[in-house]
């Protein structure tokens, strides 16, 4: 199984392999520019330890990306925001509902120490650094997340499913607003640099009512994108082209790209595993490769 994904990974448009070892810091001669990494737990690059509890492995999507684009910006540093549990809403208010990412604050270290929300970190870091040449996205999967836990105390499975169908409407509309919000504060900040952003994969494609969800749920989120300027990385297609495979029958978590859970056997956890994360920086890059961040 292991084989056939490395074989379907190789086959991507964009590689990014060898991207996980250590890079060294650009010679001083260099000028320095910035890739700025916004979002929740794949932003961070969180993975389950051996409790269920999260730790920090530094070596999510951002980090492979940052190794692969760093040979042609020798000067590229990264700079990593991404806060487990952090919605759309949190992202922009402290008295917003978050999925855990407040906190995760009080109990880890985020890799940039911050007291402020996330888009008043970024924000400010935009307007007193010029240099910022890339601002990539990851958003929404939490405020999703929160609509299955309300509906989870219903009875019956069919009055979850049907729980989550009356919420999704209000819950897409409000993840659509303030992804709108957030492109236009981080433009008005004079930033004219490249905008990627990450849709989300499907826990399992062979559940249609949950990937429908997902589908519904990346389209919130990516609706504001072309007003800005910004572009999509296709997550949802990559992990699906994999999935696809007879071999997996649509199911992600045969894939190898998810985390196993450690607490129930043959079954994964929500966040990527390295092969997953390799996914969603060649996904980013080739979302990248037509857009003023290459050519320049």
């Amino acid at each position: 199984m292991r084989n056939l994904v490395r074989i379907t990974l190789a086959a991507a448009t964009v590689a990014v392999a060898a991207c996980s070892g250590p890079v060294t810091s650009a010679g001083p001669h260099v000028p320095a520019s910035y890739y700025l990494a916004l979002g929740d737990s794949l932003s961070q690059g969180v993975q389950p330890d051996a409790t269920g509890a999260s730790v920090e492995t530094r070596q999510g999507y951002p980090d492979q990306l940052f190794a692969a684009l760093r040979p042609g910006h020798p000067g590229l540093r990264l700079v990593k925001l991404g806060c487990p549990g952090e919605t759309t809403g949190s992202f922009l208010s402290s008295t917003a509902p978050d999925n855990g990412c407040r906190a995760y604050r009080e109990l880890y270290p985020l890799h940039v120490h911050y007291h402020s929300t996330q888009l008043e970190f970024a924000t400010d870091y935009l307007k007193q650094h010029h240099e910022v040449r890339l601002v990539a996205i990851m958003l929404g999967a939490n405020d999703g997340l929160l609509l299955e836990a309300s509906c989870a105390s219903q009875p019956t499975p069919v009055l979850v499913e049907e729980c989550i169908e009356a919420g999704a409407p209000a819950l897409l509309a409000t993840v659509e607003t303030n992804m709108q919000k957030i492109l236009t504060d981080l433009q008005a900040t004079g930033y004219s640099g490249a905008i990627v952003i990450n849709n989300y994969y499907s826990l399992d494609y062979s559940n249609a009512p949950a990937t429908a969800l997902t589908s519904d749920l990346n389209a919130a989120i990516a609706a504001p994108a072309q007003a800005f300027g910004a572009v999509v990385a296709d997550n949802f297609s990559a992990f699906e082209a994999v999935a696809s495979n007879p071999s997996f029958g649509g199911q992600t978590c045969k894939t190898g790209l998810l985390n196993p859970d450690v607490i129930t056997p043959y079954a994964c956890n929500i966040h990527p595993a390295r092969t997953g994360h390799r996914v969603i920086a060649q996904s980013v890059a080739h979302a990248l490769r037509d857009s003023e961040f290459q050519h320049d």
